[in-house]
């Protein structure tokens, strides 16, 4: 028994060894797991619609109300999973006009119906809640509900829940790879106020208790954590941009004394901001339920067709330059930011958080894009170094999958220069274009993969980019070129996780740049000038080695 007590330490110990070196926490829960694996419960059916109806009681800070499940079954079933956080109460479920019983473990909620379902039949239940939800600490990263005022002491509420989870106040099946198709979000506030949602706004109308209710429609795929309600005495004034699709709709949501800078600042970021993304990334993907910019209480959100916006009306991010170069305080990076998410996250989403990057990574280049159609390519690039400054590499960029937990914060930085990276190994801006339009229309409105988006990339590009993904999406560092100049000859090698790695790069050749293809082993090149790698492109590590190397090295 000891010998055993003995083996099952040391297992132990070398597994959390391993897990740290990779940077990777290993400790889960049985509640990780109800979160964020898509088990048979939660596969076996695939859900078509919500109508969300809630009343906001802004003094209690309660909710209370129900959400109508209508799905489809994709197998046979008489047992499903849905979600919702433990300290709000369910009064009921309703299944045919009648109670279905339920039972819940942790954050997730078992309901039995009271005979089988067959495959391929649509249904429907409906959860009756109510409760108090949780209140964010540091919104938007924090998750939860933002209670605040405005100037006249008018209540402002607002709700952000990215990776915390929409069934932090809805029931809902909350697991990133099934978007429901379409959805009604009904908020009722007390009278005097205004709630904005994503999609149109389909009517409002008078209730019991001195409450007005607000009807939205989203018309389009939406994803759990981006259903929103923002809730305030706000003005609202609108604008129309002639895009790819025809007229969109700017409808912009602000409060009384926010007025004049939001026409402002608004009018100053968001059209030229369309232009570049759409000429970009293709049309703006959800015209039917038009775009809004709603103020909020709290920094920012892509919450879809209803973009949470807290940037105080300053250029850059809270007014500062998250580059260092200058260059991020010529515009309003929550617009711009935010914004971009609305093709990467909201029409393209990860199946799983693990792979946020996808969201992430893609919007934060969108911003040098911008930065480029205003001042240059040249300027889009030295954009991109100077956020390196924030990258920690810390740990890997993809998180652990099936237990809802998102990787490094790299996603941003370095994910944004590894797309970089993208385009100058592609080395052709016509087909770079047609990539991003591409990835839009092939994952638009669906959910996706790490490994769905690499190979597509792989595809379009022609190229075989999997082994670069890897190196800086699945571990903590980055490569590093090793290199020995003697006169005018240079050996070269690539250090890196990845087996043999073997990222083309480009080095200055007299007054042209020139690609060499580094790998694992040494190569050699002669050179009359210094060895002098793009590392304004190239995100890598120089190291030079003074002692001398051998061929068998």
């Amino acid at each position: 028994m000891f010998k055993i007590k003995t083996l099952i330490l040391l297992f132990l110990l070398l597994t959390i060894f391993i897990t740290s070196s990779q940077g990777q926490s290993n400790t889960f829960t049985r509640a990780d797991t109800l979160r964020g694996n898509l088990s048979p419960l939660r596969s076996s059916y695939d859900i078509n619609f919500y109508h969300l109806d809630i009343k906001l009681d802004i003094d209690k800070k309660k909710i209370s109300g129900s959400n109508l499940f209508r799905f489809t079954a994709v197998q046979d079933l008489k047992r499903l999973q849905f979600d919702l956080f433990d300290n709000l109460n369910i009064e009921k479920v309703s299944y045919k006009g009648k109670e279905v019983p339920f039972n819940r473990e942790f954050n997730a909620v078992f309901i039995d119906f009271p005979e089988m379902i067959k495959k391929g039949s649509k249904e429907e239940f409906r959860v009756y809640y109510n409760g108090n939800p949780t209140t964010a600490i540091n919104p938007p990263w924090d998750g939860g509900f933002t209670f605040s005022s405005d100037q006249n002491g008018k209540p402002w509420a607002s709700v952000s829940c990215q990776g915390f989870g929409a069934s932090s106040w809805w029931p809902n099946k909350d697991h990133q790879s099934d978007e429901v198709d379409s959805m009604l979000i009904s908020i009722a506030v007390p009278k005097g106020l205004m709630n904005v949602s994503n999609g149109r706004l389909l009517s409002v109308k008078n209730i019991e208790d001195g409450y007005t209710q607000y009807n939205w429609f989203v018309s389009y795929p939406i994803n759990n954590y981006n259903v929103s309600l923002n809730v305030a005495d706000y003005v609202h004034f609108d604008d129309k941009y002639q895009g790819e699709n025809g007229n969109l709709t700017l409808d912009y949501y602000v409060l009384r004394e926010n007025l004049e800078k939001a026409k402002k600042q608004f009018g100053a970021n968001v059209k030229p901001m369309f232009a570049v993304f759409e000429n970009w990334f293709g049309p703006y993907p959800f015209y039917r339920d038009g775009y809004k910019l709603i103020e909020t209480p709290y920094l920012g959100m892509e919450h879809q067709s209803a973009i949470a916006y807290g940037n105080k009306y300053l250029n850059g991010y809270r007014g500062r330059d998250l580059s260092g170069t200058g260059l991020g305080l010529k515009w309003d990076y929550i617009i711009i930011h935010e914004t971009g998410h609305e093709w990467f996250g909201n029409n393209i989403t990860a199946k799983d958080i693990a792979d946020m990057w996808i969201h992430e990574a893609f919007t934060m280049y969108s911003e040098a894009l911008y930065v480029e159609s205003r001042e240059g390519k040249a300027a889009g690039a030295k954009y991109i170094a100077g956020i390196r400054s924030n990258i920690m590499n810390n740990k890997p960029i993809i998180g652990p999958y099936n237990v809802n937990q998102e990787g490094s914060g790299d996603m941003y930085y370095k994910g944004a220069n590894l797309i970089h990276m993208t385009r100058i190994l592609l080395d052709d801006d016509k087909k770079w274009r047609e990539l991003l339009r591409g990835i839009n229309k092939e994952f638009g409105l669906k959910t996706t993969t790490t490994e769905e988006i690499v190979n597509y990339i792989n595809k379009v590009t022609g190229k075989n980019l999997t082994k670069i993904y890897d190196q800086y999406l699945r571990y903590a560092q980055i490569p590093v070129l090793e290199y020995k100049q003697e006169g005018n000859q240079v050996s070269y090698r690539w250090q890196a996780d990845v087996a043999d790695f073997d990222m083309a790069i480009r080095i200055k050749r007299g007054n042209k740049m020139e690609w060499i293809k580094p790998e694992t082993e040494w190569k050699k090149i002669k050179i009359n000038s210094a060895f002098t790698p793009d590392t304004l492109n190239f995100y890598i590590r120089l190291k030079q080695i003074e002692s001398g190397i051998s061929q068998s090295e």
